[in-house]
């Protein structure tokens, strides 16, 4: 069986599975209610809740993955509640794979997982240090939201300054980015800015450091050099 139940005030869809969860329905009440609530949101957070003891029929299975692929980007956020299972195990797997944040919350965590669906999931602090320096500073977990909003206050510092720029980028606080989707959206702007970069410092702890050494250089196509935790160390040779 499936419910689901519209947020009044906001895009979040609630979806509760429990019992014998058929083909039907998913016709009847599920693909409908996702229908709607994006014909009116264009995209949508969903809540999705599944009880102990359900069970999907082969039916419903194949009706899942035509609705992930008919609804691809209509989701914008998904939160699971359940417990351990091949149901939440599978989500966990394909996690990485969609082209929107992901996340699966333990069975009494069910306002937790409210609170995820409305909350910030990260951000990008942009600071003009001057003499062309711009300090990008990536925080939490990044989703396509966050590159959007940022574009423009980039776009505004390069105009500014010539055209061309030195980058201080800083990771220390980032945690990597919420599905597919934040990945591509960060390649795509690196893409569209790279050969405005004139010299790039990365500061980051070691976990991103082979990672960082080994694509700077090529990605950005200039000067790059990764720096240990080491702020300071960072600034004086990007203004040197």
């Amino acid at each position: 069986m499936i419910t689901c139940t519209q947020s009044p005030d906001s895009n979040i869809l609630e979806i509760a599975l429990s019992g014998a969860v058929s083909g039907e329905d998913y016709e009847t009440v599920l693909i409908p209610a996702i229908d709607r609530a994006i014909e009116e949101h264009d995209t949508i957070r969903a809540l999705v809740t599944v009880a102990r003891g359900t069970e999907y029929t082969l039916q419903a299975m194949g009706k899942d993955a035509w609705m992930g692929m008919k609804h691809w980007r209509g989701f914008d956020r998904v939160a699971m509640v359940g417990e351990e299972g091949w149901i939440t195990r599978a989500t966990r797997g394909f996690a990485v794979f969609m082209p929107c944040p992901v996340k699966v919350f333990e069975p009494d965590e069910a306002d937790a997982a409210r609170r995820w669906l409305r909350e910030s999931l990260g951000a990008i602090h942009q600071t003009d240090l001057g003499g062309g320096v711009l300090h990008i500073k990536l925080l939490g977990k990044l989703d396509p939201e966050a590159y959007d909003a940022e574009t423009a206050d980039l776009n505004a510092f390069i105009r500014a300054n010539g055209g061309s720029f030195r980058l201080l980028l800083d990771l220390r606080e980032f945690d990597g980015w919420q599905g597919i989707a934040g990945l591509f959206e960060h390649f795509k702007l690196v893409r569209d800015h790279r050969s405005m970069v004139e010299k790039a410092a990365i500061v980051g702890d070691a976990d991103w450091e082979k990672l960082i050494s080994r694509v700077a250089t090529t990605v950005i196509g200039a000067e790059a050099r990764f720096f240990d935790e080491d702020f300071e160390k960072a600034l004086a040779w990007i203004k040197a």
